[in-house]
C-alpha cells in the first residue's frame, strides 16, 4: 500500500518536472510539452489504475492552483483553455496505456509499451484534446484535428522513448514495473 502511494506521488511529480522543459506555444494556444511523456510513463510503468491515479493527483494539484503545467500555469482556468481537452484526457490516456501493458504479455516490452503509448497516449489523448479544442475554439472536429497534426511526430518520438525507458526499468529494477506485477 505505501509503495503504491509513493509511486503515485512520484509519477505525479514526474509529470510536473517534465513541465519544466520550456514549452513552445503555437499560434492557436496549444503548447508543445514533455508532460505527455510523463502521462505515457504513468501507464507503462504503474499500470492502468495507479497510472490514472497519478495523473488525477497531478491534475488535482493543478486545479488547486499550483503552477505545474508547462510554462508555470495552474488553477481552474487551465481547464477552460484550448488545451483543456488534453488535460481531461490525460487520466484516461494513462489508464488505457497501462491496461494495454498489463494485458499484452507476449513480445518485446519496449514494443508493447511504445504501441500502448501510441494507442493510449496519442490516440485516446488526441480524441479528448481535439474534442476540447473544437468546443473552445468553435471549430469542427476535423478543423481542430488539422491544428494539432503538427504534434503527432513529436508524440510518436515520446511513445518510443516511453517504450525504451519502460523496458530499461524492467531490466534494471523488475519489481518497479507495477504494470507487470
Amino acid at each position: 500500500m505505501e509503495k503504491n502511494v509513493a509511486y503515485t506521488a512520484l509519477f505525479a511529480a514526474l509529470i510536473a518536472a517534465l513541465g519544466m522543459v520550456p514549452k513552445i506555444t503555437l499560434a492557436f494556444g496549444v503548447p508543445i510539452t514533455a508532460q505527455s511523456l510523463g502521462v505515457m510513463l504513468c501507464g507503462t510503468i504503474l499500470g492502468a489504475k495507479r497510472g490514472g491515479l497519478a495523473v488525477l493527483l497531478f491534475l488535482l494539484l493543478v486545479a488547486l492552483g499550483l503552477p505545474l503545467l508547462s510554462g508555470g500555469s495552474g488553477g481552474l482556468g487551465a481547464f477552460t483553455t484550448a488545451s483543456a481537452g488534453f488535460l481531461f484526457g490525460w487520466p484516461v490516456a494513462a489508464f488505457v496505456t497501462g491496461l494495454i501493458v498489463e494485458k499484452w504479455r507476449r513480445g518485446s516490452l519496449a514494443v508493447i509499451a511504445a504501441v500502448a503509448s501510441v494507442i493510449g497516449g496519442i490516440v485516446v489523448m488526441y480524441l479528448f484534446g481535439i474534442t476540447g479544442m473544437a468546443i473552445v475554439l468553435k471549430k469542427t472536429f476535423l478543423e481542430s484535428a488539422a491544428l494539432v497534426a503538427a504534434f503527432v511526430p513529436g508524440d510518436i518520438v515520446k511513445a518510443i522513448i516511453a517504450g525504451v525507458l519502460t523496458s530499461a526499468i524492467a531490466k534494471a529494477r523488475p519489481a518497479s514495473l507495477l504494470s507487470r506485477a
